[in-house]
């Protein structure tokens, strides 16, 4: 090379002048020889010698002529041969230079070494991309180049300047930039020569790079499903196995893998890969759940299996206990998720993303929120706004200090406690329980009710013990252990105690010496005391009376407690029993006075009747023509004999038919009967009563063939004695009405009067016997007519009623049920 011959050049004129250092030291050696010898000469004593000497002096000049003839002779051929040597090295020069500015001009850099010393760079560092501009940092390759790059190219520079071994990299900066590095040797000097990588070079280079990663990453990769406990494999275009890891050996019983490829041990059965391959036939992946045997036993995984041009790859994940797990939660979650659908408190649950994840009926309930918002997962503060926007929060002056502080329970490490007075009147109980894993659930507990029975309890407490203070009976209540926990001043002033002396709380047996009963009272305590203290099946109410010797009377009654006590009241009815007897005697002497009169009254009805219907036979006798002709005045006496009798026998009758009802052998006869018949009949009985009074009667009559069960004489009765009283209660050229309206069970008749009306004082008094209002003529009636109709609607087994108004008329129904056999029937 140029730069080799311009450093041989150099040598030479090292060596020209080494040369003339050579002469001109072999010239100053003959002068110090002689000097030498001269003085060897004197100090031998034979510096007087003339001889000597000049002979000496001769050959000194001699041999200094012929030196100095040499030298001339020599420096004349040095300098021919320097300027020789000079012209070569000025040549020299001047190719070292082209050729440093041709390698300048290049896209070259190159480093050379010589020896042990350091090496030389030529060329512009900055035409390699990303390479640092100066030249110590360039040689410091680790500091731009991969650490992969750098450690490959240093080791191919030791093994080129150690061994000779010459070497082509295609190294990477640190910017993923390929360059080109080639080491080369000249005899025993090594030279690198580092260029930037384009067109094809570099395509072929970054295809090195990434086939030599792809074998890096495909070798990890396989080492890292060789050491994975779940079964993988490879297939080749053909379906074939290539490849499985240790775990799908185990699993198919495989000693090593070419077993498995060899005998084509498959770890799923043909039908599940059919299943994979029609699903890779639609989608390139097949993520599925499939049972396969696992060393022999029957376990479920999940089969992820990718397909390619070529070929595939798959893996066997064992969920067996995941699917258990997962079953098992699911059932969990659905019976929390039923069991909190069915509790009346609200529940809301939020995720770590303050999504909403779950809620219950009774929260959508609670808070009127459709389901399709909640549905979507909102998070906690859109929950919050919704809420507001409704007034389904409490009324806050700042809201969005009251909501930050609601949502600081995702940060809260204890359950929160909150109280939400609603603007409805409600007031909530809000719980916000912290998950450790993020989330809140909220728990909201309507306790509107509690509140409100809470006052309410502790206002009848306060209201039940005033009441037992003030009451007048004496009150004691006994634990379940039998010993006094309550008791009232009437109890105290009953039996004669203090507070003080009941203050110990003593027990039931023991209270009996306190209160100093006398024998007969001590005995009743007794019995209350065990009944206090014993252990019934069944706890019953209990009353009874204790009497004492001085004829103190007490009334007690044990009612039993829900908490096991019992409650002891005490009332001195020492007076009310006195009352109560001598009322008992005086009512047994009504009652028998009243027995006496219904005999007597009954006894003189018929014994009144016998000669009551001789007079009235001889008067019918008397006003027959056949026995002779009475004059006018004869014939009206007669007549007013007859009708007198009548009446007096009709009221006997009526007084006979009550007699009988009350003495209860009334009989019914009972039969189907035509209402319109039975209906015409008594109008027919009172039509001369319509006559004489001048009185219209309006009867809406029912049509023919309907008919029900009764007695159809007494119907006829009631009917009637309608009538009549309704004619004694109209005035002269009146209007009465008589309506019948039949149902499904019952038949109902309605008379109206427009008369005076009955006076409202007496008008729950009408159907009493003996009493009876003024009519329109002034004359008061026997009071017995509207007394027999209420017997004998109610003996049917139906009802009478009555409106009246003064000055207006009055109204009486009377209704009969259709089936009255059917009404005793179900009575018995």
């Amino acid at each position: 090379m140029p730069g080799c011959d311009r450093v041989n050049g150099r040598n030479l004129t090292g060596i020209r002048i080494g040369l003339l250092t050579s002469v001109f030291a072999g010239f100053s050696w003959h002068t110090a020889s002689a000097q030498t010898l001269s003085s060897s000469l004197q100090a031998q004593g034979l510096a007087s010698s003339g001889l000597v000497m000049a002979t000496l002096g001769g050959v000194a000049l001699a041999s200094a002529g012929a030196l100095a003839w040499w030298g001339l002779m020599q420096k004349r051929k040095l300098t021919d041969r320097e300027t020789e040597h000079r012209l070569h090295v000025g040549q020299l020069e001047a190719e070292l230079d082209r050729v440093e500015a041709l390698i300048e001009a290049g896209e070259d850099v190159i480093v050379q070494w010589f020896g042990d010393g350091p090496p030389k760079v030529s060329g512009r560092l900055s035409l390699i991309d990303t390479a640092p501009s100066d030249v110590k940092a360039f040689l410091s390759f680790g500091s731009w180049l991969t650490p992969q790059s750098a450690t490959e190219l240093e080791r191919a520079i030791a093994n080129l300047r150690s061994k000779g071994e010459v070497f082509a990299l295609s190294i990477a900066t640190r910017e993923n930039i390929f360059v080109e590095a080639i080491g080369r040797t000249i005899g025993t000097r090594a030279f690198m020569r580092i260029r930037n990588l384009a067109g094809e070079r570099l395509q072929h280079a970054e295809l090195r790079e990434r086939y030599g990663r792809l074998v890096r990453d495909v070798d990890v990769v396989r080492a890292l499903l060789h050491t994975m406990p779940q079964p993988a494999w490879m297939r080749g275009r053909d379906g074939k196995l290539t490849w499985v890891n240790r775990a799908y050996m185990d699993a198919v019983d495989a000693e090593t893998e070419a077993d498995v490829l060899t005998e084509g041990k498959e770890l799923l059965d043909s039908r599940n890969r059919d299943i994979v391959t029609a699903e890779q036939l639609k989608t390139e992946l097949y993520t599925g759940r499939q049972p396969v045997i696992f060393s022999g036993k029957r376990r479920v995984a999940d089969i992820v299996d990718v397909s390619s041009d070529m070929g595939s790859a798959g893996i066997a994940i064992d969920v067996s206990a995941l699917e258990e797990a997962e079953t098992a939660l699911r059932r969990a979650l659905e019976f929390h998720t039923r069991t909190l659908d069915q509790l009346a408190t609200a529940v809301a649950i939020f995720g770590s993303d303050k999504r909403l994840r779950f809620y219950n009926q009774a929260f959508s309930d609670l808070f009127g929120l459709s389901a399709a918002f909640l549905e979507q997962g909102p998070e906690d503060g859109a929950v919050l706004d919704q809420l507001r926007a409704h007034r389904k929060l409490p009324e806050q002056a700042d809201y969005k200090s009251w909501k930050r502080d609601i949502l600081a329970s995702y940060q809260a490490v204890e359950a929160r406690e909150l109280w939400w007075h609603m603007p409805d009147g409600k007031t909530l109980r809000v719980v916000a329980n912290p998950h450790p894993q993020g989330g809140v659930t909220y728990i909201y507990e309507n306790v509107t009710e509690q509140i409100e029975l809470e006052s309410r309890f502790n206002t009848l407490t306060r209201v039940q013990g005033e009441t037992l203070d003030h009451l007048s009976e004496a009150v004691a209540v006994f634990g379940s252990d039998g010993r006094l926990r309550l008791s009232n001043p009437a109890f105290q002033k009953l039996w004669g105690v203090t507070r003080q002396d009941l203050e110990s709380e003593p027990h039931i047996r023991d209270l009996a010496a306190i209160l100093k009963f006398d024998p007969l009272e001590e005995d009743a305590w007794n019995g209350i005391a065990r009944h206090v203290t014993g252990l019934a099946d069944s706890r019953e109410r209990n009353r009874a009376r204790i009497e004492n010797q001085d004829g103190r009377v007490v009334d007690f009654a044990i009612v039993p407690l829900p908490d096991g006590a019992s409650m002891l009241t005490f009332t001195n009815v020492t007076a009310t029993v006195q009352v109560q007897r001598a009322l008992k005697e005086r009512n047994d002497a009504l009652e028998e006075a009243d027995r006496l009169k219904n005999t007597f009254i009954q006894h003189i009805s018929y014994e009144l009747r016998s000669p009551l219907t001789n007079i009235i036979g001889f008067a019918e006798l008397l006003n027959d023509d056949r026995i002779g002709e009475l004059n006018d005045k004869q014939g009206e006496y007669i007549d007013h004999i007859m009708s007198s009798g009548a009446a007096l026998l009709a009221l006997i009758n009526d007084i006979l038919d009550l007699a009988t009802i009350d003495a209860g052998i009334m009989e019914l006869n009972l039969a189907e009967i035509n209402v319109r018949t039975t209906l015409e009949a008594a109008i027919e009985g009172i039509r001369d009563r319509l006559q004489e009074e001048n009185i219209v009667l309006k009867a809406n009559l029912p049509e023919e063939g309907l008919c029900f069960i009764a007695d159809e004489k007494r119907v006829r009765q009631v009917l009637f004695n309608l009538l009549s009283n309704a004619i004694a209660h109209s005035e002269s050229g009146g209007e009465i009405e008589l309506d019948c309206v039949l149902d499904d069970h019952t038949v109902r008749f309605m008379v109206r009067d427009h008369g005076c009306g009955i006076p409202q004082d007496i008008l729950n008094t009408v159907f009493d016997r003996f009493v009876s209002g003024n009519g329109s003529d002034g004359r008061r009636g026997a009071g017995l007519g509207l007394s027999i109709v209420k017997s004998f609607v109610e003996l049917h087994g139906g009802q009478v009623d009555i409106e009246s108004v003064e000055g207006e008329g009055s109204t009486i129904a009377c209704q009969f049920p259709l089936r009255p056999d059917l009404l005793a029937q179900a009575a018995e």
